[in-house]
């Protein structure tokens, strides 16, 4: 039996990049699917990618309508009697300098990146305690690590999903709730491009890093791999990865070796 047959995952920003490649990842081991992102006809693209035989049920939401997602959650449960994984993985970037960044778009990323997640997750949690399982997979970042320049509001809002589910992972434990925490480095998607700059605007620039990072669907391999171990954190990418070990045990070195990252 594969390691996810029968189980319910959700999966959010399913339309395209890590969110597609785990999609069609979590099918071809027997899963079945919710899949949500805003574009419904990406998702149904996606769908057909999961193969004939796979159960998916195509589910269009926006993480930022945060008093709409608690219905969402009651009707997904309602239909597949509860959600065994659930991925958060929707979100938005940011290419600008702090000081070049409005308000607003900080209130944008915390609202899609952290407080979405979250509505969601608390509106999940009474139906997992209830059935004594569940498994919330948190896309995060590097940069929910540490800081780099020209990422300070996506920086704080993956920061804050650190923050929260490192919480739940303490509080709910006993109960038979698990968190794994996975942090990209440069994976090869869209992600920049659809980055905000400053001014809310469309950034429209692929990242070269970007450009030749780790293909999704060998970061989504990894992923099913950390969440069937049940990992408490996982960082996936190339060598950038190991920033984190330079962070924590050098990190003078760290702080001047990212002042180095150019801006302009």
């Amino acid at each position: 039996m594969s390691r996810f047959e029968g189980r319910l995952v959700w999966i959010t920003g399913a339309s395209s990049g890590i969110g597609e490649a785990l999609a069609v990842a979590f099918a071809a081991e027997g899963a079945k699917l919710v899949l949500s992102a805003r574009r419904g006809s990406e998702l149904r693209r996606v769908a057909a990618r999961c193969g004939r035989a796979a159960s998916v049920d195509v589910l269009p939401l926006d993480l930022g309508e945060l008093s709409s997602l608690p219905a969402h959650a009651a009707d997904v449960v309602a239909r597949h009697g509860g959600v065994d994984v659930m991925v958060h993985n929707g979100g938005i970037s940011q290419r600008s300098l702090a000081r070049d960044t409005t308000v607003e778009v900080d209130e944008r990323l915390l609202r899609v990146n952290h407080l979405g997640p979250v509505a969601l997750t608390k509106a999940l949690l009474p139906s997992m305690a209830s059935r004594g399982r569940g498994h919330f997979v948190v896309v995060s970042s590097l940069v929910g690590v540490f800081g780099t320049p020209l990422r300070s509001s996506y920086a704080a809002s993956k920061h804050a999903l650190h923050g929260f589910f490192d919480s739940l992972r303490a509080e709910e434990h006993d109960r038979g709730l698990r968190v794994t925490m996975v942090c990209p480095g440069f994976i090869r998607t869209d992600v920049s491009r659809n980055a905000l700059s400053g001014d809310g605007s469309a950034h429209g620039v692929m990242d070269p890093a970007t450009d030749k990072g780790l293909a999704p669907d060998v970061c989504a391999r990894r992923i099913l791999h950390a969440v069937a171990r049940e990992k408490r954190e996982v960082y996936v990418g190339g060598l950038e990865t190991r920033a984190v070990l330079v962070q924590r045990l050098l990190p003078g070195v760290f702080a001047r070796l990212v002042r180095r990252v150019k801006t302009s």
